[in-house]
């Protein structure tokens, strides 16, 4: 991600990044268990990035990609990332670990989930900064705390 803009400083940005990095951790872990035979670890890491995922991709479909995609300048932009979730959760949803196709698209869904990632922190994210109003923002905090009830700190916070 750009270091420049100044948008990795607005809090639903960095809760947006924090996920992002916590779940591209959790992959990285999937697959390194893969490698050393673990395919029990590997099944419980993978559920776990699918359960991060769907909150994350609450809290932003909800929220900053609903707002944003009512500007037709976005909307085609943010309906190729809704695609990408969907097929993303639809995968994570059937994934059997003891099929060798089925672990080779893992890979290849971590390496696309990184470059969606990118995506999102390199074009989208940055655009949000001159996008979005104060009340467009507060929709968008506010559709990210009801994907993730209870959360501390910042956002978490009604």
């Amino acid at each position: 991600m750009c270091h420049y803009c100044g948008c990795r400083e607005i809090p639903l940005i960095k809760e947006f990044i924090a996920e992002h990095e916590s779940v591209t951790d959790t992959a990285g872990d999937a697959l390194r268990a893969l490698d050393q035979g673990d395919s029990t670890l590997a099944g419980e890491l993978v559920a776990r990035m699918e359960r991060e995922l769907r909150a994350h991709w609450q809290g932003e479909e909800q929220g900053l990609f609903a707002v944003m995609s009512g500007d037709p300048e976005y909307s085609g932009y943010i309906d190729a990332l809704v695609r990408e979730h969907r097929e993303l959760a639809v995968f994570l949803g059937r994934v059997d670990l003891a099929r060798a196709d089925d672990v080779v698209q893992l890979r290849a869904a971590v390496d696309e989930l990184h470059h969606h990632i990118a995506k999102e922190e390199d074009g989208l994210f940055p655009a949000s900064l001159t996008a979005l109003s104060g009340d467009e923002w507060d929709l968008s905090m506010a559709a990210w705390r009801r994907a993730h009830p209870g959360a501390p700190g910042g956002l978490g916070r009604p």
